[in-house]
């Protein structure tokens, strides 16, 4: 089998929830990430592309009907193009990734286009059917996170904690106090901040034109949720989901809009058209958990790789987290035998300051653990993250 190769990316900003990205609608920012990214390459002719496959959790408005093939057309690449969209809830960015390195392994393509996208601020509300004739009675509901249309029998057999409610159960479960998770997520922050300063995340994003109602579309360079703050400040905030409780708005991720799109080559590809790549795609794995505790998933995806490659978590360089909670990330990296503030976990913040766009943020593990490979001259990475309804997903890149 072939081996696949990450070889470039590039992402938007990352805006806050009704903000800088809100007025644009999902499929046309995946369609702007698309063509920024064949921009970047003029030596590669877009129709030798033999897929695009981006990851999508929401899918209930303007991402429906395959936002992948409506971006596809959008941003003007070749009709011969197909494209698929895959729905791991907040796994999806970097299910996406697997699904086209694997495709590339097995042979079956040469070159794809992976990532995600995610507008949550333009997640709409849902209703349903009546259940029979004549009935008046409607549910609706908010798509932009969580569960809707409930079955009955789910609730009864596993529970519908919603996604802060699970953090509150891992952070009692695993004797995760409130203080150390503010510590955590104000190093989040912090180390964001240093990161915009110094430019790196620069190195990422390809900044996202506006429309405004009157001259020149405003451009969006930076990502928008990162906020200063402080232990006193993250202390006041209240625990709206548990009473006593642990987790606040400032100690989990946002609710955020974005898109992201990642270049995956096989080795004679990179041969054929001259291509340099970032890193090579080792491997990845999912595993299942507890739904209450969703947030533990990325220990049992990470393990299970750890097994198949024969590695061990002291063979990373690099590793990229996701912070869907502060409680569930310092859970899984005590679990997993890293210390609560690791310098090469999440180096450079991660979804407690730069936010959490569902689609999206699985295939900006691997962007990020791609670039910081190159920065630090190191060998190997690993992305993992938690996804809803109890998985976890892992992967491992090595410098190409």
């Amino acid at each position: 089998m072939t081996e696949a190769y990450l070889v470039d990316g590039v992402r938007t900003p990352i805006g806050r929830y009704g903000g800088a990205l809100a007025p644009i609608r999902p499929d046309d920012m995946a369609a702007h990430v698309l063509r920024a990214l064949l921009d970047r390459h003029v030596e590669l002719d877009p129709e030798e592309v033999d897929e695009v496959v981006l990851g999508c959790a929401n899918q209930a408005g303007e991402d429906c009907r395959n936002v992948a093939r409506m971006a596809i057309l959008l941003a003007d690449l070749p009709e011969s193009i197909p494209g698929s969209t895959v729905n791991r809830l907040c796994g999806s960015g970097l299910d996406a990734v697997l699904t086209a390195a694997r495709a590339i392994r097995a042979g079956e393509c040469d070159l794809v286009i992976a990532g995600g996208v995610e507008s949550m601020s333009r997640a709409p509300f849902v209703m349903g059917k009546a259940p029979v004739a004549f009935d008046r009675n409607v549910e609706i509901y908010d798509s932009t996170i969580g569960w809707r249309f409930v079955n009955s029998l789910m609730r009864s057999k596993h529970g519908t904690d919603s996604m802060p409610e699970t953090a509150e159960n891992v952070a009692a479960q695993f004797d995760v106090s409130r203080e150390d998770q503010d510590a955590f997520a104000l190093r989040s922050q912090e180390r964001t901040a240093a990161a915009q300063e110094r430019g790196r995340l620069a190195k990422e994003i390809v900044a996202m034109p506006v429309p405004v109602k009157r001259g020149e579309a405003r451009m969006v360079e930076r990502d928008e949720h990162p906020r200063p703050t402080s232990l006193e400040k993250l202390a006041s905030l209240p625990t709206p989901f548990r009473n006593p409780g642990t987790v606040t708005a400032g100690n989990a991720s946002g609710v955020n809009d974005g898109a992201i799109a990642l270049l995956i080559a096989s080795e004679p590809a990179l041969e054929r058209h001259d291509l340099t790549p970032a890193a090579r795609i080792v491997g990845g794995a999912t595993a299942g958990v507890q739904p209450r505790i969703m947030g533990m998933g990325p220990v049992s995806a990470t393990r299970r790789l750890l097994a198949r490659t024969k590695l061990t978590i002291g063979d990373f360089d690099v590793i990229e987290l996701n912070e869907a909670f502060a409680a569930q990330a310092l859970a899984c990296l005590r679990a997993l035998g890293l210390p609560d503030d690791a310098d090469h976990v999440n180096a450079n913040g991660g979804a407690i300051a730069l936010g959490h766009p569902l689609g999206v943020s699985g295939a900006r593990l691997m962007l990020t653990a791609s670039l910081e490979l190159r920065e630090r001259s190191a060998r190997r990475a690993l992305c993992t993250m938690c996804i809803g309804v109890g998985q976890g997903i892992a992967a491992i890149l090595e410098a190409g």
